[in-house]
């Protein structure tokens, strides 16, 4: 037992394993015996040529015995012990391989190494033609760079050439001969070179012959959809074929591509014609004749071994007529093909008994043991077309033929024409097979009649010609297609007939669609289980058929054996002339030279794969072949396997009697191998049989081997189930019209789950067949390693069988069976194992199709016998223990499923008809049902019927004609418990009602609670119920109260037909889910107590636009409540608070087709769905922009509007027009001030003031800016002194909106967030509670979201979730833990501080960014800042009561230490002074800096181009001279100054470097945002002017004004500072007031001092 060391129990010696016995080919005669000089070394692989072999021993060693020609040493040339190849030793060799005279051996690592003969270069060693040693061959791929070295995982050598198989699935040649497959001319080949014809195709296994290649390849899944083109894109031959026979036509999609690269129409030729021409000299057949074209031509069936003078014979019979060495088959072809009107000619008068003949020839497949003994007819096999009509197609008129396309049409599909116009039916298949000399091949006497042979080579040479569409397949394929469609095909009325109206009904009639009964490709098992679509390709010579192609010609090039594609061939082996093919199915096909017996029937020809005639119900798993015998291994008594031999006899006696007493007639069992133990291999090479066997230690190796057997015999049975009964019945016509559209589907689905387990197990016998061959380690067994496979296999097909049963299906299925089979239920009897012959048809297929089950108890028997061989301790034992018991767990609860699928299907035949149809499901199953009034309704009338049915997915209440079905997955069961009610009461809640039930016994209640709570927790885990693996698990008392599951609403108003998708809790949806009702709206989030309430998506459908109105935001008590975003089917966009169902709070409204280009926008405060209080409204269109107070949706009260052309208006509105007083200013200062009756209309007393101060006063009517009458009087107070005091200063801001009384809806959101009813008054500990709840809440809900991922992260919301202790009095570091709290807090808009300054930021700037981007709004835009920070604070200050109301000296820090070093220390510290600006600003500013800095530049626009001027003037001086102009006093202007650490001398031409430091620390100011950045800037500008004036001077000293203001002067006009102005009243209008009077104030006063300076500078 390989790979076993887990206990010493098992630990057996090397004697039990890999014994090799050997012995003599004489057919039951020869005696086997164990190879001398052994010893005790255990051989894992042999490999036998014509007269040596080769062993691989375990670890990797090989040795070689026999005779080795290629060693001219006489004591080295034969070696009947095997001897070591030292040349091997520690390379770790895999597999050996042999050929004719040659050996090779693959390493782990994939390299090959080659020895022998050499003479065609087979060793791949070029020049010499022995080699002695192993020698190492490099296999690089070319097409790679650098080139890669091939990894080799298989080696098959023949008697000139050697194949290899890398690990890409790819073959590899070299050596001589057509059988390399090359595309080459030059032999013989010393480079091993790629088969590129089988590129692309995934090779599975290779065998060499003599001068023959077989490849085994895995069939290319069909393409999911077919390409829209006539013809292969591979081999360029069409898709479709058309073929005359006899009354119809057969139209085939059946194309087969033969290559996997595109080939030239010349490679065809060649390969099917001219193959003998590319052969090198050395293996050209015996008879080629030099300058003729008879090496063209097809040889008759014989021995390629057989004696040369037979060849000459027959070439003296069949001189060649033709001058220039052309065939006369060639000569005639063009006439023939022409004018094809030549009677066929056959040499039999009856045609008739011809095709009944080649009929049965064709129909290989269906070969059965009755007819094992019956003989062929006397008749020679002779092939004839399959249209036996004698006058030829041509004479029927082409327009018939196009009629009767059009006329069938409809039945074959439109591609019928396009067929037609490529194909020619005038070509029609005449191949007459060469009788006698098969007959000759078979017994092994020679061929007889000349003449027929050159008949039959020019017949095969215009077939080859006349079927172009057929030339990927072999002769033998075109021949049996008729009998073996592999695909779906089309029929057509012939040439000579009408269109048939039976045939027209037939194609009408209704079909079942056709169901693969092969599985389709993904499955999980594809991944772990070798794969059973194959094929067969074979090249190179094929005189003796060993191709297998209906010829004897060689091929060139793999060509595919079409008539194996779908025989599921798992293994093939080539012996000299012949091959042989296993299938999963344990059947084995031969092919090739029988002239021994050696393919194990006496069936001709012998060109074909047919299948060998082995005893009734022997089941062959191994095959081997040598030069003229076979060996099978197939399974026998006590699970002993038994050795089947075919071919030559006593080769002694042959020599000097008759051929045909030295052969077999079909495979005859070796009694003499009988006690050779457990047998897991053979191999034959030569005269030489072997075999590797093992012995049963501790009934290790007898319990795989009846696992295997078992295996092979479950899946021969499914095979015979699906071939003799699925695929007949599948097959009938008016089987759809009998089952009915339902019914037909459960059989396809059960019919496809029968053919996916039957591959399955297919798949599994194929990996025991090769676990035997190998190690044998039971840790490597697929069914431990992937048992879900087999378990989800076996219940999938259980389900679906049960389905077809609880519906009826086998009681329908009873009629077509009994039709189909006659009467005869002998077939269906045996395969169902039921010897009861009055048992009913429907009873049979019940038996028939839940036989499969069964076998899970065959696994858990054998594995659990398989884990008696281990310790209990062991990690198999536990493994095996674990899969048998799954097993065995599966079968019960399958065969549980079953008893309730009968059950449910007797009780359908006693419930009411018309309640049936509604209510049985083919997946349905009836668990209880009250007909005994063991439940009854609580309070029922006295003549009331209720019938309660509780089913696996479904309770039933039943009365007289109506019923209603409560889903499981929506209903809850629970004792109930009242007073003055009965005690045996149940409470069943459903979606929508609830209802009491009353049993009739406490036995009752507890039976029916418990069947409800048990179908309710299956229905809720899925289709499939979890399944004890038989260890035992406890079930659940009861299912979940909380569970997720799919309901449609039916009586509830507001969602009736709806259907909800999501989570429930005690009938109720609550938590996620989908709600979606028939009109198309649906919702999407959180449900509380069947209520929408949380987060969630509304999508209402707007059927006038046909588009949908979107809602995305928070809900309350199923309406729309809290924060949203609304997108209407218009265009229009709201974004802001709801409340039932309206906007209400502030909100933000796009309108306009676009949102990106909208036309208008508002955003402000809403109230009942309505614009209500402060609000900004900016019309895009008008560009105008209002911001002021609304009242139902207009304008009303104070209000300012901008336009983009520069007009301000500030005053009344009223009705949304400007209605009273108001100011109205213009662009070039221009303004009103009086009354409005309008938007722009001037009405009413009033005072127009000019630009220049000049003003009018009185009455004025008109529109602005078109023309306005004025009755009034005109001054020009600036003519008279005395009227000075009358020039009009305009006060703006007095009639616009209160800064505090803008967004207050927002204000009083956060604080409704805080849990306050207004400012200020609430609970402390609730608001922080609050401020949890919404943080945990929010991150929940955006935890996919990549914007608050990236904006807010997880360690500021970590540390947010901390609650700041500030306890006692404010110290520094609170106020520091305060600050750095809300920075966080500000920083995620989760936080309701956060997303308060978030939409604050929002609104501001869409109330000052683009038309109101307006110098006028500039003292507005400050007093808003101001209001914010005031309103702000205030909330802080609730969440910090400690801080203080108004301005505050912190009054010291944490300890008291300080204090305690005196006053001077104190005097040290800085103290900052607690402010709404100093605390808040520094947050809010940065966000707000862009549009009020802009309103900053515009407002004093003029004050900075004067001060740009003077700046750029003033600059053009150096240094010096710009020092001196400025008074800066000698002393402090430097003389030298330190560049990069050197010092440099102040030149009178220097420029920017006096002061330069200070210069580049003023600069700075513009990349700050707070003013108290900005003065600390300043001041930090101070001080670099002290420290360079410090180091110019080498003393102390105290600045003067006078002194300093120069000096600094000089600094800001080299800063270049664009908008000094703007940033100087910034600082002014928001600094911090107790900074005012300092030293930074002070500071500040000298910069605001500079600046005026410079504007006003003059030069001299």
């Amino acid at each position: 037992m390989a790979g076993q060391d887990t206990s010493p129990r098992e630990e057996e010696s090397p004697h039990e394993r890999g014994i090799l016995h050997v012995w003599k080919a004489c057919g039951n005669t020869g005696i086997p015996e164990q190879l001398p000089g052994l010893g005790i070394k255990v051989v894992l692989h042999v490999a036998l040529g014509t007269e040596h072999g080769v062993l691989l021993i375990e670890g990797g060693d090989v040795c070689s015995f026999g005779h080795f020609p290629w060693r001219p040493d006489c004591e080295a040339s034969h070696s009947a012990v095997p001897t070591l190849e030292q040349a091997l030793t520690g390379l770790h060799v895999i597999s050996v391989a042999a050929g004719s005279h040659h050996s090779g051996a693959v390493t782990q690592d994939g390299a090959v190494y080659m020895w022998g003969e050499n003479s065609y270069c087979q060793c791949a060693v070029q020049g010499q033609s022995h080699i002695l040693t192993p020698t190492l061959v490099t296999i690089s791929d070319p097409e790679t760079n650098p080139p890669e070295l091939a990894k080799t995982v298989q080696l098959a050598c023949g008697e000139q050439h050697t194949l290899a198989l890398s690990s890409k699935r790819e073959v590899w040649a070299w050596g001589s001969g057509c059988q390399l497959g090359l595309v080459t001319t030059t032999f013989p080949v010393a480079k091993p070179q790629k088969l590129e014809h089988l590129a692309g195709r995934a090779v599975m296994q290779i065998a060499c012959g003599a001068h023959h290649s077989l490849a085994l390849v895995q069939k290319p899944w069909p393409h999911k959809k077919r390409q829209n083109s006539e013809k292969c894109h591979h081999c360029h031959q069409l898709l479709l074929t058309m073929m005359d026979k006899e009354d119809h036509v057969i139209i085939s999609d059946s194309h087969y591509c033969p290559l996997g690269m595109a080939l030239s129409n010349s490679d065809h030729k060649h390969s099917a014609l001219n193959a003998n021409n590319y052969c090198s000299p050395e293996q050209l057949p015996h008879n080629h004749v030099t300058g003729t074209g008879s090496s063209e031509l097809p040889q008759p069936v014989q021995p390629e071994h057989s004696p040369d003078g037979v060849d000459k014979v027959e070439l003296a019979q069949n001189p060649c007529n033709s001058e220039e060495g052309v065939p006369p088959s060639l000569q005639q072809e063009p006439s023939e093909a022409a004018n094809n009107t030549k009677p066929r000619s056959s040499p039999y008068p009856d045609e008739e008994a011809v095709k009944a003949y080649l009929r049965k020839l064709s129909d290989n497949s269906q070969l059965d043991s009755s007819v094992k003994n019956k003989h062929p007819p006397s008749l020679p096999p002779s092939t004839t077309s399959e249209d036996t009509q004698p006058t030829s197609p041509s004479s029927v008129a082409p327009s018939t033929f196009n009629n009767l396309v059009v006329s069938c049409a409809s039945v074959v599909g439109e591609r019928v024409a396009a067929t037609y116009e490529a194909l020619s039916l005038r070509k029609v298949v005449n191949y007459y097979y060469p009788a006698q000399s098969a007959v000759a091949a078979c017994i092994g006497s020679p061929a007889s009649d000349g003449i027929q042979h050159k008949e039959t080579r020019e017949e095969l040479v215009k077939m080859e010609e006349c079927m172009p569409d057929k030339k990927s397949f072999s002769l033998g394929d075109i021949r049996e297609q008729g009998a073996e469609g592999m695909c779906r095909r089309l029929s057509l009325p012939g040439l000579l007939s009408q269109v048939s109206p039976r045939l027209l009904r037939k194609a009408g009639r209704a079909r079942i669609r056709s169901v693969s009964l092969t599985p389709t490709p993904g499955s999980e098992a594809d991944a772990h289980l070798p794969s059973l679509q194959t094929e067969l390709w074979s090249w190179g010579r094929g005189k003796e058929g060993q191709l297998g192609h209906g010829d004897v010609l060689p091929r060139l090039h793999p060509l595919c054996i079409k008539s194996l594609s779908s025989k599921e061939v798992v293994q093939v082996v080539a012996g000299a002339y012949h091959s042989l093919a296993l299938t999963t199915s344990s059947q084995v096909y031969s092919w090739g030279s029988n002239t021994y017996g050696q393919l194990g029937h006496t069936e001709s020809p012998t060109v074909m794969p047919r299948l060998i005639k082995i005893p009734e119900g022997i089941r062959v798993w191994d095959v081997a072949a040598g030069q003229g015998h076979s060996l099978f291994l197939a399974d026998g008594e006590s699970f002993q396997p038994s050795i089947y031999y075919s071919g030559q006899q006593v080769l002694q006696e042959a020599r000097n009697t008759d051929r045909g007493h030295s052969c077999t007639q079909q495979p005859v069992l070796l009694s003499s191998c009988s006690k050779l133990g457990y047998v897991n291999s053979l191999f034959a090479g030569g005269q030489i049989c072997l075999a590797l066997s093992d012995r049963n230690v501790m009934g290790y190796i007898a319990s795989l081997h009846e696992l295997a057997s078992s295996e092979r015999r479950f899946h021969c049975k499914l095979s015979a189930v699906k071939n003799q009964i699925l695929k007949p019945l599948l097959g009938l016509d008016n089987l759809a019209s009998i089952l009915g559209s339902t019914l037909s589907q459960l059989l396809q689905d059960t019919a496809s789950k029968f053919s996916k387990l039957c591959y399955l197990i297919g798949q599994h016998t194929v990996t025991l067949n090769k676990f035997l061959h190998g190690l044998k380690d039971v840790k490597t067994l697929v069914m431990l390693e992937h048992s879900n496979i087999f378990l989800d296999t076996f219940k999938e097909y259980s389900s679906s069988v049960g389905n077809f049963l609880v519906v009826g299906g086998f009681q329908a299925l009873a009629k077509p069976t009994v039709e189909l089979f006659n009467r005869n239920m002998q077939t269906l009897q045996q395969l169902s194992e039921v010897t009861d012959e009055s048992i009913h048809a429907a009873d049979l297929l019940h038996t028939l199709f839940y036989m499969p089950i069964r076998h899970l108890h065959e696994y858990a028997r054998v594995l659990l016998k398989l884990a008696t061989c281990f310790e209990v301790v062991s990690k198999e034992y536990y493994k095996l223990q674990e899969v048998s018991c799954q097993c065995e767990a599966l079968g019960l609860y399958l065969k549980k499923k079953r008893k309730e699928a009968e059950y449910t299907y007797s009780f359908w035949k006693t419930f009411p008809g018309k309640m049936t149809d509604s209510l049985r499901k083919p997946e349905r199953r009836l668990i209880c049902e009250s007909s005994n009034r063991g439940l009854t309704l609580q309070h029922a009338g006295r003549f009331s019927i209720n019938w309660f049915i509780l089913f696996n997915d479904a309770l039933v209440h039943a009365q007289f004609s109506t019923h209603h079905i409560f889903p499981l997955v929506t209903l809850w069961v629970e004792p109930h418990f009242e007073e003055n009610s009965n005690l045996n009461a149940l409470k069943i809640t459903t979606a929508e009602e609830q209802f009491i039930l009353t049993a009739a016994s406490p036995q009752e209640k507890t039976k029916w609670l418990r069947a409800i709570n048990q179908a309710v927790d299956h229905s809720l885990s899925g289709a499939q119920e979890h399944v004890n693996p038989g260890l035992g698990s406890p079930m659940r008392a009861e299912p979940p109260i909380s569970r997720t599951a799919t309901y449609t609403f039916y009586k509830d108003p507001r969602l009736k037909e709806a259907t909800y998708e999501g989570r429930w809790l005690s009938g109720k949806p609550h938590g996620k889910g989908v709600l979606q009702w028939p009109d198309g709206r649906m919702y999407t989030g959180d449900f509380r107590n069947g209520l929408e309430d949380g987060y969630g998506e509304y999508i209402i459908p707007n059927k006038t636009l046909k588009k949908n109105d979107h809602y995305q935001g928070h809900w309350k008590e199923g309406k729309m409540h809290g924060h949203g975003i609304y997108k209407y089917a218009t265009g229009e966009v709201y974004e802001g608070c709801f409340q039932d169902n309206m906007r209400h709070g502030h909100g933000l409204l796009r309108s306009g087709k676009l949102t990106s280009s909208c036309p208008s926008m508002f955003i402000g405060q809403w109230a009942q769905d309505k614009k209500m209080g402060y609000g900004v409204f900016d019309d895009i269109t008008r560009g105008e922009k209002y911001m002021g107070m609304w009242l139902d949706d207009v304008r009303h009260g104070n209000g300012v509007v901008v336009t983009q052309f520069g007009l301000y208006y500030e005053g009344a509105f009223s009705n949304n027009k400007m209605v009273g007083y108001g100011i109205l200013l213009s662009e070039d200062d221009t303004s009103f001030e009086g009354e409005f009756s309008d938007d722009w209309i001037l009405n009413g007393k009033g005072i127009l003031t000019m630009q220049n101060g000049d003003y009018f006063e009185g009455s004025f009517s008109g529109e602005w800016g078109t023309g306005i009458k004025v009755a009034g009087t005109y001054f020009k107070p600036n003519l008279y002194e005395d009227d000075r005091e009358k020039s009009r200063v305009l006060r703006l801001g007095k009639l616009a909106v209160h800064p505090d009384e803008k967004w207050k809806a927002m204000f009083d959101e956060c604080w409704s967030q805080l849990g306050c009813e207004c400012a200020g008054q609430g609970d402390i500990k609730k608001a922080w509670d609050n401020i949890a709840v919404c943080l945990t809440t929010s991150r929940r809900q955006h935890k996919d979201s990549p914007d608050f991922r990236s904006r807010s992260h997880t360690q500021t919301l970590e540390s947010l979730e901390v609650i700041p202790q500030i306890v006692g009095p404010l110290t520094l570091d609170k106020y520091e833990t305060i600050r750095r709290y809300l920075m966080k807090a500000c920083d995620t808009p989760l936080h309701p501080l956060g997303n308060l300054l978030e939409t604050l930021v929002a609104v501001y700037r869409m109330t000052y960014v683009g038309v109101g981007a307006n110098r006028r709004l500039l003292q507005q835009a400050v007093n808003e800042i101001k209001s914010y920070l005031i309103r702000i604070f205030q909330l802080v200050r609730f969440l910090f009561p400690d801080l203080p109301d108004g301005d505050s000296l912190i009054p010291g820090t944490h300890t008291g230490k300080e204090d305690s070093n005196g006053g001077k220390d104190f005097a040290d510290h800085w103290f900052p002074v607690i402010t709404s600006c100093g605390l808040l600003l520094p947050v809010l500013l940065p966000r707000l800096y862009p549009p009020l800095f802009t309103l900053y530049a515009l407002d004093n626009e003029r004050e900075e181009d004067i001060y740009w001027e003077c700046v750029l003037r003033l600059n053009k001086q150096p240094d010096l001279s710009l020092l001196s102009f400025l008074g800066v006093q000698p002393k402090f202007i430097p003389d030298t100054v330190s560049i990069l650490g050197e010092k440099k001398e102040v030149q009178a031409i220097t420029k920017e470097v006096c002061y330069a430091s200070a210069i580049e620390s003023l600069q700075q100011i513009s990349t700050t945002f707070t003013p108290a950045d900005k003065l600390n800037v300043i001041q930090q500008t101070f001080e670099e002017i002290t420290q360079e004036v410090l180091t110019m001077l080498q003393e102390d000293f105290l600045w003067s004004m006078d002194d300093l203001f120069p000096v600094f002067l000089y600094v800001v006009l080299r800063a270049r500072i664009r908008n000094l102005g703007s940033e100087v009243h910034l600082i002014e209008d928001l600094m911090d007031p107790s900074v005012q009077h300092g030293e930074q104030g002070i500071m500040f006063t000298t910069l605001k001092a500079c600046y005026y300076q410079i504007q006003h500078e003059k030069l001299t």
